[in-house]
């Protein structure tokens, strides 16, 4: 992923409700969770809802489907993946032991 995508997904997970909606998502696995779920484990206006899943869909971290009437969220995990492994790429490439950062 490249530095701007990068920097524009962390920006739109800095804002607590995105990151409160962003966690439900993935939390819900590949199969998505419904909007009216979302809404209803937040306790937030639709309206807001819809204005901070409108950024998370801008920056690719997101996608919906629709069943009938129902519109789901659904994680993009290639996107999750590439902003996670941006941030690891170079993870200790300047260390001059071998010794992990875990331990």
């Amino acid at each position: 992923m490249e530095l701007e995508a990068v920097a524009k997904a962390l920006k739109e997970l800095g804002h607590p409700i995105r990151l409160s909606i962003y966690k439900r998502v993935v939390k819900a696995g590949c199969q998505g969770i419904a909007v009216g779920r979302l809404q209803q484990a937040l306790g937030i206006p639709s309206s807001t809802l819809s204005h901070h899943i409108s950024s998370l869909l801008s920056v690719g971290l997101i996608s919906q489907r629709r069943e009938g009437r129902t519109l789901y969220c659904v994680t993009d995990y290639q996107c999750l993946q590439g902003v996670i492994d941006f941030l690891q790429e170079e993870c200790c490439a300047e260390e001059k032991c071998s010794s992990s950062c875990n331990s």
